[in-house]
């Protein structure tokens, strides 16, 4: 196929130092060349105009639950922090069904891809009765949409009866976890550049297993060379948890488990110290920032400028659709954004945030073939239109994604192929999408 040129770009983010002020050529679903300002490929090219668009990399979601979109706003839980939050929701997740997941799934891609994310995170940890194919489900909705995911085989083995949070109808024993994370590794689990779909093992949090699946798992995760990922630090409630159940703080437990190495992401790590910040950093232990879910229930803001300064690779994540409730990741950069103000300062750069929902992604998900535009690298690209009323007077294209606060891409490409086109994704039934997946919801919460 004849190369690409995305061509005079009205702004571009490289996530890197490059020059790329002319745009970029496409090539084999590779980026083949950048295009300095003034500048012309250096191959004959196809052209596509990109004057009308802001071009960024695919934004990665590093952190997420997908089955999640059926119970969003929902009153019970509307205003209550993690703890009850989740022992209100327990019971309604665990009525999930083969459809009703196929469904969340289907909704939370679309929703994603449409705000110009291309490879998405996803923490599955409930396999109730009749859901053990959770994650093969999901394989093949990311498969049909057409983006890409690192899917993690989530579990939960302690019970409220055996101190923990969960009811008894969503866990599982290690021997059926294991002998499923083992299934979808070997089943799904891609390597090297350009992978679509991957696997890792994902035990849900300190308060939902035992230190036994966490160990295990970390040596599955060795065998196999796949990541591992859970929640950890994210309320005060946790780390009274942990102190309580296991008489560790929550990086003391981590390490205890085999988990304190690069192998490993951490789904919100808000309610770390000095001295842990710097253990995970030695580590190369990588954070998942989730900035709407933190302040939605009210967890605590993370130091993502100290964790980054110890040497801790950090990502955004726009966490579960209960507790955002959306799934929208340029929004999830601007909310970055503004938290990490709030904490350190105006100073803290436009360029940061989109540097965390991109580069700094790619790096917490372990793939150094994403989340940058440079030769060598994926063809996956974000690209933004500025034409809506709210960008009318904007000066920087760049600066006035996250400031102004642009919500939906126009284009969208994964790997050289356009799975967004004029806003919208083509072949989608998005409104036969909505009105069975409300159905879905309504039934889930009525019971």
């Amino acid at each position: 196929m004849t190369p690409l040129w995305i061509k005079n770009p009205q702004g571009i983010f490289t996530a890197n130092d490059h020059d790329a002020g002319n745009g970029l050529v496409v090539s084999e679903g590779k980026i083949l060349e950048l295009v300095p300002a003034g500048g012309r490929p250096s191959v004959p090219c196809t052209e596509f105009d990109a004057s009308g668009h802001v071009v960024l990399p695919g934004l990665i979601n590093t952190h997420h639950h997908f089955y999640q979109t059926l119970t969003r706003a929902w009153g019970p839980v509307a205003n209550v922090p993690l703890f009850p939050w989740l022992q209100n929701l327990y019971p309604v997740w665990a009525r999930l069904t083969p459809r009703s997941l196929e469904l969340a799934v289907q909704v939370a891609l679309a929703e994603l891809l449409l705000s110009g994310c291309t490879t998405a995170a996803d923490h599955h940890y409930l396999f109730p009765d009749g859901m053990e194919d959770a994650i093969d489900i999901e394989v093949a909705a990311v498969r049909s949409m057409g983006m890409r995911a690192t899917l993690t085989r989530g579990s939960m083995t302690l019970g409220e009866d055996d101190g923990g949070l969960p009811p008894r109808t969503t866990v599982q024993s290690p021997e059926a976890i294991l002998a499923d994370s083992e299934r979808l590794i070997r089943s799904y689990h891609e390597t090297g550049d350009g992978a679509v779909v991957q696997i890792a093992l994902a035990p849900c949090s300190p308060f939902s297993v035992t230190k036994e699946i966490m160990a295990e798992s970390a040596v599955m995760a060795e065998r196999y060379d796949v990541r591992l990922h859970t929640h950890l630090a994210e309320t005060i409630d946790e780390e009274d948890f942990c102190r309580s159940m296991f008489g560790l703080r929550t990086v003391d437990y981590l390490e205890s488990v085999g988990w304190l190495g690069n192998r490993t992401w951490l789904g919100h790590g808000i309610h770390f110290n000095d001295e842990e910040i710097a253990r995970l950093g030695a580590a190369g232990t990588a954070v998942a920032h989730c900035p709407t879910s933190n302040m939605r229930l009210a967890s605590g803001t993370a130091r993502v400028l100290e964790l980054e300064a110890a040497g801790v690779p950090v990502g955004l994540g726009v966490d579960g659709s209960a507790s955002n409730d959306a799934s929208n990741m340029i929004l999830e950069a601007r909310q970055a954004l503004y938290l990490q103000r709030l904490r350190y300062g105006a100073s803290v750069p436009v360029e940061r945030a989109l540097g965390w929902a991109t580069r700094g992604s790619a790096a917490v998900l372990g793939r150094p073939d994403l989340g940058q535009l440079a030769p060598g690298m994926q063809a996956d690209l974000a690209m933004f239109k500025l034409d809506a009323l709210r960008f009318s007077g904007s000066h920087d294209p760049v600066a006035a994604l996250l400031l102004c606060g642009a919500d939906r891409a126009d284009r969208v490409m994964v790997g050289g192929q356009w799975r967004v086109v004029d806003g919208e994704i083509p072949g989608l039934d998005v409104a036969g999408l909505i009105a069975e997946h409300s159905a879905a919801a309504r039934k889930l919460v009525a019971g």
